[in-house]
């Protein structure tokens, strides 16, 4: 139980401590290339006139296992590169390699985000789209 509970304080330390140090431009560059994706499948939703994201997701079981392998394959490339800085900042600042650690980071900083963005993206760009139509 020791060693479980050592590697939960070093994995929760060590998020912390990524806040601060080398490489804190990706806790920026991550979340910003996963806004403006949301933004750009957000906007193609509500062009077909697509449910929001997150509504399909938690409301309509049939189409969620579809929606969330879009959503992560639109993110992709995001995750791959939070991966790889990641295990550089590890390398760098640790000296070793923390898998599960990578993973939280990528997922928190490039996929979350986006989920949570693409919605109200496509909200706001229904509206807009209905306005220049001068649909009241």
């Amino acid at each position: 139980m020791d060693g479980f509970l050592n590697d939960v304080v070093r994995f929760y330390t060590d998020l912390i401590g990524r806040t601060q140090g080398p490489m804190t431009f990706r806790l920026f560059l991550q979340p910003g290339m996963a806004l403006l994706l949301a933004f750009r499948d957000g906007f193609k939703d509500a062009k077909i006139g697509r449910h929001p994201y997150f509504w399909t997701i938690v409301h309509d079981p049939v189409r969620r296992e579809a929606s969330l392998h879009e959503g992560f394959r639109a993110t992709a490339r995001i995750l791959i590169l939070g991966l790889v800085m990641d295990t550089v900042y590890q390398y760098k600042v640790f000296g070793t390699f923390h898998v599960l650690e990578a993973l939280n980071v990528a997922l928190i900083l490039g996929f979350v985000p986006y989920f949570l963005f693409r919605g109200p993206a496509d909200r706001i760009a229904h509206w807009w789209l209905k306005r220049k139509a001068g649909v009241p």
